[in-house]
């Protein structure tokens, strides 16, 4: 069997795709040959960029919104190959006591599920070509807890349990379900963090740093190619060193 990293002339959904993780991935796919569909709530900053092949302008806690963009894309694209649920939002960093139902809503809808309404919008097509790639941006968050934000971990925690349900009801097929947990990666939601919920994560990481979005993105083209083709329902780190398991 000939394995390859190689996902050239391949069609990816890329949830959030406009900024940090998902504008990383986004931007290396396309480098490597790929085509992306970017689907971003705030889609003005990508109209003029050659690396999106498509854009959709979606609400990822809106079922329709999610079913209406992915027929769209497929009809631009031709066909979809696989979905990276990237789209995501931090929250206020305080402890759980001090949240709202509101605060804890807007966390979950989007975070946990937002994945599950963007994975369900492909999945019909996914079981009619009886393969494809989804890809879920998770957290060591959702391993270890997250104290300071309960609920994102809470809902990083959540998509891991998707995917690792998902991956087993979708076999035996040629469909991946896989999620990556990064560390705190250097994005523009360290703009919604405190300073002291900053240099305390910080602290957890061996390295000493970080994670840079290009390093997610790697990861991810990895897992997206014909390389990673025996492995599903599993969780990919880019920690730095400190999960644990």
């Amino acid at each position: 069997m000939q394995l390859t990293r190689d996902i050239t002339g391949l069609n990816f959904i890329v949830t959030g795709a406009a900024r940090g993780i998902g504008l990383a991935i986004s931007t290396l796919f396309y480098s490597l040959g790929a085509r992306v569909s970017g689907w971003d709530l705030d889609v003005s900053g990508m109209k003029e960029s050659q690396i999106f092949s498509d854009i959709q302008k979606v609400d990822v806690t809106n079922e329709n919104a999610t079913q209406n963009s992915f027929a769209k894309s497929l009809h631009r694209l031709g066909d979809i190959d696989g979905i990276i649920a990237n789209a995501g939002i931090n929250g206020p960093t305080k402890p759980m006591w001090e949240y709202s139902l509101s605060e804890w809503n807007a966390v979950i809808n989007v975070d946990l599920t937002g994945v599950f309404l963007s994975v369900c919008a492909s999945l019909d097509h996914f079981r009619k070509r009886n393969k494809g790639r989804i890809i879920i941006i998770s957290s060591i968050a959702g391993k270890e807890g997250n104290p300071g934000a309960v609920p994102y971990g809470a809902a990083k925690a959540g998509v891991i349990g998707l995917a690792k349900g998902l991956s087993r009801e979708l076999l035996p097929s040629e469909i991946t379900v896989n999620c990556i947990a990064p560390s705190i990666a250097d994005t523009e939601l360290l703009k919604e963090m405190s300073d002291e919920y900053i240099a305390d994560k910080k602290s957890r990481i061996p390295m000493g740093r970080f994670c840079a979005p290009e390093e997610i993105a790697h990861m991810a083209a990895f897992i997206a190619s014909p390389a990673c083709s025996f492995t599903s329902g599993q969780v990919f780190d880019v920690t730095g060193g400190r999960a644990t398991w």
